[in-house]
């Protein structure tokens, strides 16, 4: 039987990416990526060549049986996103679950994941955090917010910089103006920057500063 190699991918950075990823991709008898146009910028640059198949939301309920029975087959088949862990807010879960479920032996590389740096340079507190990932659009939204505004630990949110403006506004109605929090943007980027300061501070340098990039919001949790 073969194996999954769930391998983790720089999210911006491309220096970021392992020894150990780029040996794993170059022997992977199939590379599954989330865009394989993303993706083979990355894999261009390592001059990686193996087989590539396009995995993501829209076909991953669809081509997770062929990729199990290719496994069993005896294929060792790696599995990368667009940048940072796959199955972090990308698609991955059902393939890894199945593998899981069939005896199919998992293993996934430590590497780059936006959260992580993001906690850690925010200056809020990181012994206990709840990850969120992106919220729901409509549907659950306001009822999750609900649900956190009792939160006690340290809460990590993904957001577009379109909708960024209007996530902390609504944080502000939620958890009050004055909750402390850190926007930290294009992370490992040439224009990395974490804007830290109380939600109103925030929101204000955000209404005169336009959002660019990827961004992950760390909010603090209700003091006790």
């Amino acid at each position: 039987m073969g194996k999954l190699y769930v391998v983790p991918t720089p999210v911006g950075n491309l220096e970021d990416m392992t020894f150990r990823a780029i040996r794993i991709l170059k022997e992977a008898d199939l590379i599954l990526a989330e865009d394989t146009r993303t993706s083979g910028i990355l894999l261009k640059h390592y001059e990686i060549k193996n087989a590539l198949q396009s995995h993501h939301k829209f076909n991953e309920h669809k081509t997770v049986s062929s990729i199990v029975n290719r496994i069993e087959g005896g294929e060792t088949v790696a599995l990368i996103s667009d940048a940072g862990t796959p199955a972090i807010s990308d698609p991955g879960f059902l393939l890894v679950r199945e593998c899981v479920r069939n005896g199919i032996e998992v293993q996934c590389l430590p590497g780059a994941t936006a959260f992580v740096p993001a906690l850690v340079a925010s200056g809020l507190p990181n012994e206990k955090f709840c990850f969120e990932g992106f919220l729901p659009q409509k549907k659950g939204r306001v009822t999750r917010l609900t649900q956190l505004q009792e939160e006690t630990r340290t809460m990590i949110f993904y957001e577009s910089p379109y909708r960024l403006l209007k996530t902390l506004t609504q944080f502000a109605e939620f958890f009050g103006s004055e909750r402390s929090l850190s926007v930290c943007r294009e992370i490992s980027k040439i224009h990395e920057e974490s804007v830290r300061g109380t939600l109103a501070e925030v929101i204000a340098h955000f209404t005169e500063t336009e959002p660019k990039g990827e961004i992950v919001i760390i909010l603090g949790g209700k003091e006790k």
